[in-house]
Parts: C-alpha cells; sequence; structure tokens
C-alpha cells in the first residue's frame, strides 16, 4: 500500500542528434620488411588482410616496414595531420595481375579481404572507414572495387584518374559514373605513384576537423609538396586552361598558386545524378543519413503513439536548425505525410518520414562585371579645390 504521491519520470520529446566522426581513413596498402624479427614486427603491426587502426600517423610510420606503400602513404598523410586511420594491408606480389587481385580481395562466406577488408572497419576498430584510398594501387578494378565498397560505408573514395596525359585521363574517368568517387591528375613529383592520392586523404581528414565535411578539397594549401609531375596550365581567369579542361571532366587536378592546391570540386556521379555533382553534397547526403538514423536509435520499439512521431520529426528538424546555424546547411525539413502512412502500415509498425536538404554548394565560378566610366570625374573640380 502507498499513501501518497508518487512520480514518475518519463523519457519523452525530441532527442539532440549528436555529430558524426567523418575524418577516418581507410588506407589499403602492402609493405614488406627484411628478414627475420622486422618481418616478425610488421606482421604484428599490421597483419594481413585485417583492419588496424592508427591514433598516431607519425608513430606508425615506424612501424610500417622499408618496403610497398605503407610508409609514404603514412608519411604523405602525416604532412597534413594525424587523422585516425583504418590500415588494411594486403600481400605483395610481383606480378601486377596477382596484386590486383590480392588489393581487390574478397568478402565471402564472413571472410573479407583486400578492400573488403574495410567493411569491418567499424567491427574490429570502433570506427567505420569514411575516406577510401589504395595509393600506388588504384588500378581500374581496384578503384571500382573501392566505389562498391564505399557505398556501404557511405564513404567517398579518391583515387588517380590513370593516363600519362590530359587525354588519357579524360578517356579514363569515363570508365566511372559515381557519385562516391574523387579522381585526380596527374600526381605530385617524388617516386610514389599514389602520393597525390594519399595526401589528398590526409588533406580530406584535416578539413573536416577544421572547417567540416561541407567544405570541399578544393583550394586549400596542401602540405610537403615540392612539385607537380606533369606541369597543368592554370589561370583563375582563364576557362581554356588544362585546369579547366580536367575539371570540366569532372576531375581534380593539381595547381602551383600560392603553394600546390587540388583544384576541383566534382565527383563522378552520373548525368542522371545532377544533385551530387560536388563533393560537398555527397558528403552532406553522407552524414545526414548516419546521423540521424543513429540519432534515432532510441525510438525503435517505443510505442508508435502520435506522440512519437512529434518527436521523431522534432528531432530531425533540430539537427537541421543546428547544422543550419553551423554554416553547414542551408536548409532542412522533415514531416510526416498521411499518403505514405496507412492505417495498415501503421498498426504493423511501420513509419515512413520524409525528409529535405540543401547543401552548402561551392562557390565554382564567380563572375566580375567590369565597367569603365568617367563618372569619378564629376567631383573632380572639388576634389582639385579643396
Amino acid at each position: 500500500m502507498f499513501h501518497g504521491i508518487k512520480t514518475n519520470l518519463l523519457a519523452t520529446g525530441s532527442r539532440p542528434i549528436g555529430a558524426f566522426t567523418t575524418a577516418v581513413i581507410g588506407l589499403v596498402a602492402t609493405a614488406t620488411a627484411a628478414a627475420g624479427a622486422a618481418t616478425v614486427a610488421l606482421d604484428a603491426a599490421f597483419p594481413l588482410d585485417t583492419p588496424v587502426l592508427i591514433t598516431d600517423v607519425r608513430k606508425a610510420i615506424g612501424d610500417a616496414g622499408t618496403g610497398g606503400t605503407l610508409g609514404p602513404a603514412l608519411e604523405a598523410i602525416a604532412d597534413q595531420g594525424s587523422p585516425f586511420v583504418v590500415v588494411v594491408r594486403v600481400a605483395t606480389d610481383a606480378d601486377p595481375e596477382e596484386q590486383e587481385a590480392l588489393t581487390v580481395g574478397a568478402g565471402t562466406d564472413g571472410a573479407y579481404t583486400g578492400v573488403n577488408a574495410l567493411l569491418l572497419g567499424e567491427a574490429v576498430t570502433g570506427l567505420r572507414p569514411r575516406i577510401l584510398v589504395a595509393p600506388g594501387l588504384d588500378t581500374q578494378a581496384v578503384t571500382a572495387e573501392l566505389v562498391a565498397v564505399a557505398k556501404k560505408l557511405r564513404a567517398m573514395v579518391y583515387a588517380r584518374a590513370i593516363g600519362a596525359a590530359i587525354s588519357d585521363a579524360v578517356t579514363y574517368a569515363e570508365n566511372f559514373g559515381d557519385r562516391e568517387l574523387m579522381l585526380i591528375w596527374p600526381n605530385f613529383t617524388g617516386s610514389f605513384t599514389g602520393d597525390a592520392v594519399a595526401r589528398a586523404a590526409g588533406l580530406r581528414a584535416a578539413i573536416d576537423e577544421a572547417q567540416g565535411w561541407h567544405k570541399t578539397l578544393s583550394n586549400v594549401t596542401v602540405q610537403g609538396v615540392t612539385g607537380i609531375s606533369t606541369p597543368v596550365y592554370f589561370d583563375i581567369q582563364d576557362e581554356t586552361t588544362d585546369a579547366n579542361l580536367l575539371n570540366t571532366a569532372k576531375i581534380v587536378t593539381l595547381v602551383r598558386s600560392n603553394g600546390f592546391r587540388f583544384w576541383g570540386n566534382r565527383t563522378l556521379a552520373g548525368v542522371d545524378e545532377p544533385l551530387y555533382a560536388f563533393e560537398s553534397a555527397v558528403r552532406t547526403s553522407q552524414v545526414l543519413q548516419d546521423e540521424i538514423a543513429e540519432g534515432l536509435r532510441w525510438a525503435i520499439d517505443r510505442p508508435l503513439t502520435a506522440a512519437l512521431i512529434k518527436d521523431i520529426i522534432e528531432t530531425i528538424n533540430g539537427r537541421f536548425r543546428s547544422l543550419v546555424a553551423q554554416g553547414r546547411l542551408i536548409g532542412g525539413k522533415a514531416w510526416f505525410d498521411p499518403a505514405l502512412n496507412s492505417e495498415a502500415d501503421l498498426a504493423a509498425g511501420k513509419l515512413t518520414v520524409d525528409y529535405e536538404f540543401t547543401p552548402a554548394a561551392p562557390l565554382e565560378a564567380l563572375t566580375l562585371n567590369q565597367r569603365i566610366t568617367d563618372r569619378f570625374y564629376a567631383d573632380f573640380a572639388t576634389l582639385v579645390a579643396g
């Protein structure tokens, strides 16, 4: 028996949606070391086809062996900052076709190898790779597999556009039509063919941390660079440059302008996906998918009442307001559409909530109208007399 007043604490109302970690690189690489203790140490630090989390990039370079692509890639990333890196080391083979097959890997019967091992990154390390690269190993087949994995992880792929000349790179880009992919041409100077791609990954993570995922890779100074392997003609006021030709073909290029920079905002999105032409639009969509889904985990299995639906909608709209205030989003809105929610569906525990958003597009083209006039001579006599 209870004689008095009892207060129950009820968990109702909207919930805040937290930010998602996007500055996590998924790096597929090779690494070798001298026989003996060095090989044992390398195998212990980076077991083959196993996601390994790096929290200190500079320190990890010392464990990356003396051969292969892992060491140079980590050095290029470290020049931009020290992000989290999920490394998948693949075996080395002197035959290019065999190396490609080892890098592509497979995912069957719960065993994931090569690029596909990135799918286990979150399960093994607790962090989901969002920036996927295989610098120096990114053949067409490897890049295609990275894109397939990126679609599942809601991540972006940065890869080289293969070709000795601009025309070759443009032709190569026609092999892809995926919004999750950005191709880069040419390379920075040096013996490592994946240098530009590795630096793109490092810079992408640094931008995410310093400015946010809504800022594109383009027009930010790249650290640790001394030159470009193939000079690219660039003039910010000329539409007929090599750089503009590459950008028109949806290829990010490298320019020397107050330092070395990536130049280009476009993904390889096909003509049927014009709204995902910009890197920032794709990444905004990916981030919203994950933030909203994760932010509504609490709502699953609760009684499906009108109050719950209102709380869900307000939770989403609250996150939109926060992102707009931060300048990461132009606008967004969630709502309940009765036409999409029949009585039978609601009774079966099925709810559909619509939402729309407008990502912040990069200022890609600025037009300045210049005029010459004599009207500023109108008060000239007054100025002279004064």
